[in-house]
């Protein structure tokens, strides 16, 4: 069913810097969607946010809430090869030299179904220097009463040649009011990428220490740990779900499932210089592929001409 978008409010996102924003409602669920970058704006439940969202003006903020592909995380250099091709896209963290979470952030999506509890918005990736594949991506979000919101994003591979491919969710998960610091964090993780303390780089991998500073089998406090480290070996359920759950000291918290599809899980703990922006939210990323993959060949989706790619991922709250 397609319908008209909800009117935005006063007290939402400005739709004149981010696009049209869309709202879903279910049972104590809300949810806003911006029409640039398909980005999840808010998701509240009972009026609780479960995610940390940008200023109501300007550009979305250290990727809250953005779609990222058609890479996840960095490219060292911006330079990678795939099948002979020597390819070089633009440094978007010149600060470290890297290459950073894909190209469509802020690309303009148009919507191909809106409700009040679905949307679906699409966009065309046209071939560049960096990138020279066609891709139509589709995002859609799906707000159901006690399943909470469902995001799936498809890649359809438009042009003449495979193309690499991967992608990633980028939320702030926000277990309460209480201080990051208090927040408990429960995920299973057998193994850990190590990255360059510079660039973020990967370096290789180790195994997650049983007791050590990365095991929150056991749920337990973040405390001062910094985390910006991607995971694999994913503790899965019987239906092939990881979960990542963060629960604050009140009783309220937030949880992220996603499928095998996503067989990499980025987690940061949201340091930044600023002190407004310091460890406000935790960013909890499934990822296709783990950083730098398009050097590495890691996990890197082939997308042949004319096949697609899906990728699911879900949050709930209370």
């Amino acid at each position: 069913m397609t319908e008209s978008p909800t009117v935005p409010t006063a007290s939402g996102p400005s739709p004149r810097d981010r696009g049209e924003l869309y709202t879903l409602t279910a049972g104590a669920y809300r949810a806003e969607v911006s029409a640039v970058g398909a980005t999840l704006e808010s998701l509240t439940v009972d009026g609780r946010d479960l995610l940390l969202r940008s200023p109501e003006t300007g550009p979305m903020l250290f990727y809250r809430g953005a779609i990222v592909a058609p890479w996840p995380n960095r490219i060292g250099d911006g330079t990678y090869t795939w099948d002979g091709q020597e390819l070089r896209t633009a440094l978007t963290e010149p600060e470290r030299g890297n290459a950073l979470h894909g190209l469509v952030s802020f690309q303009a999506f148009t919507p191909a179904s809106v409700s009040a509890q679905a949307l679906e918005l699409r966009t065309e990736l046209f071939p560049s220097p960096g990138y020279p594949f066609h891709l139509l991506l589709t995002v859609r979000y799906t707000l159901e009463a006690q399943e909470g919101l469902r995001t799936t994003v498809t890649a359809r591979n438009l042009g003449r040649q495979d193309a690499p491919y991967g992608v990633c969710p980028h939320p702030y998960l926000v277990a309460g009011e209480e201080p990051l610091e208090q927040w408990s964090l429960q995920v299973e993780a057998g193994t850990v990428l190590t990255v360059t303390e510079d660039r973020l780089l990967p370096t290789g991998t180790r195994s997650v220490e049983p007791g050590g500073a990365f095991d929150f089998r056991s749920a337990r406090p973040l405390g001062s740990l910094f985390i910006d480290h991607a995971f694999t070996d994913l503790g899965r359920d019987g239906e092939g779900r990881m979960r990542v759950t963060v629960t604050a000291p009140g009783g309220t918290g937030v949880e992220l499932t996603a499928g095998t599809e996503c067989p990499w899980l980025q987690i940061h703990t949201g340091d930044r210089p600023e002190p407004e922006h310091h460890r406000r939210g935790l960013a909890v990323e499934p990822m296709t592929c783990p950083p730098d993959a398009f050097r590495s060949g890691t996990d890197v989706v082939r997308l042949a001409p004319g096949a697609e790619h899906s990728a699911s991922w879900s949050l709930t709250g209370w």
